[in-house]
């Protein structure tokens, strides 16, 4: 019999708290039966709920906590009054304690942020972790980081987000070797601050084994799905993604004032339906909600604040994948092989400059 994937969940995160994670899990459940749950957050609340759906009841551990992080909350109030006893601390902790394989929150993003670092700590190689989203594009999905888990980057944190963005996406898309793009302001190698270019010198001289390095892509090739995964650093990368948000529902909104406009846009629509519906469909955010949290020694999901519950049981399914796929493992061998890397093209340097000086 196969283990039982142990997913610990912030019962009391998001906007809506429990009236969306009850019945988010038990949808997740119903698709994934080998899931066990450990709940997090107000029993008075949560029991009740609970009580609806027995399937769930029977595979959940619950665990009162009465006090939970508002979504309004700075991360350093968040960590001085939910440290070790809060709903989205108590989640995390299961993980690093080894009590789940994964934790899945829709709680206040930085202070979900600030405490996994605190409690879980990054891995040895990486420095700051970052928030990987998954992109709908014409050609199907992409991975996108960071989305905003920290401003600001040097050519080596660029190389360790390509580095744990292709370990992600070898998962989710399920190939060897993702191809990676550098987010820039052209596809040409003399475009960009200095930082970047150094960063796309390092990837095309590593060569490393599990990532095909494309080069520079642009703010159109996101959409395109010219990559399997674009870098780039956190304040870039949360402005494309609320841009893309935006864009999304402005788009929506002009679609159903240009449908209701007359009777012959009505008409149009019902010989279009299938086509809106598609379009609803890859467009809908629920499909990939959840952002994954990379370089944590522990796998942490964060759910769109405001989902549903469908939304939420997608958010449950990605934190699945990552525990069944071993996402951990995955980066920490992506990670020894750009370090391999990094070590021989020192070496090669060194020697080139010794060659030099004896001439």
């Amino acid at each position: 019999m196969q283990p039982k994937v142990r997913i610990a969940l912030d019962a009391m995160g998001g906007d809506h708290g429990p009236s969306v994670v009850i019945p988010g899990a038990a949808r997740a459940l119903a698709s994934r039966p080998d899931i066990q749950f450990l709940m997090f957050g107000d029993e008075t609340i949560i029991k009740p709920l609970l009580a609806q759906h027995g399937a769930l009841a029977a595979s959940t551990t619950l665990v009162h906590t009465d006090v939970f992080i508002k979504m309004g909350d700075k991360p350093s109030q968040a960590l001085r009054q939910g440290r070790r006893n809060s709903s989205m601390w108590l989640a995390l902790e299961a993980v690093k304690k080894g009590e789940a394989d994964v934790a899945v929150s829709a709680g206040n993003t930085g202070a979900l942020m600030a405490m996994s670092k605190f409690c879980l700590r990054t891995m040895a190689q990486i420095d700051r972790p970052a928030i990987a989203g998954i992109w709908p594009t014409l050609k199907g999905d992409s991975i996108v980081l960071d989305v905003g888990a920290s401003i600001g980057a040097d050519s080596q944190h660029y190389v360790d987000l390509a580095v744990m963005g292709a370990a992600m996406a070898s998962i989710v898309f399920s190939i060897q070797k993702p191809t990676v793009g550098l987010l820039n302001v052209g596809v040409e190698e003399i475009k960009g601050i200095e930082e970047v270019k150094a960063a796309g010198r390092m990837l095309r001289e590593a060569q490393l084994p599990n990532l095909t390095y494309h080069g520079f892509v642009e703010g159109d090739d996101i959409g395109q799905g010219t990559v399997d995964v674009v870098v780039t650093e956190g304040f870039t990368g949360n402005i494309a993604l609320k841009t893309a948000e935006g864009t999304a529902r402005q788009l929506a909104s002009v679609l159903r004032t240009a449908i209701k406009a007359n009777w012959m846009s009505r008409i149009g629509y019902i010989f279009a339906k299938s086509a809106f519906d598609a379009l609803k469909a890859k467009m809908d955010p629920r499909r990939a909600n959840g952002g994954v949290f990379l370089g944590l020694e522990g796998i942490v999901i964060k759910s769109h604040g405001g989902t549903d519950d469908v939304g939420y049981a997608g958010a449950i399914d990605i934190g699945y994948k990552m525990v069944k796929q071993d996402l951990l493992s995955r980066i920490r061998e992506s990670l020894t092989a750009w370090q391999d890397a990094r070590t021989a093209m020192a070496a090669a340097a060194t020697a080139a400059r010794a060659e030099t000086e004896t001439d």
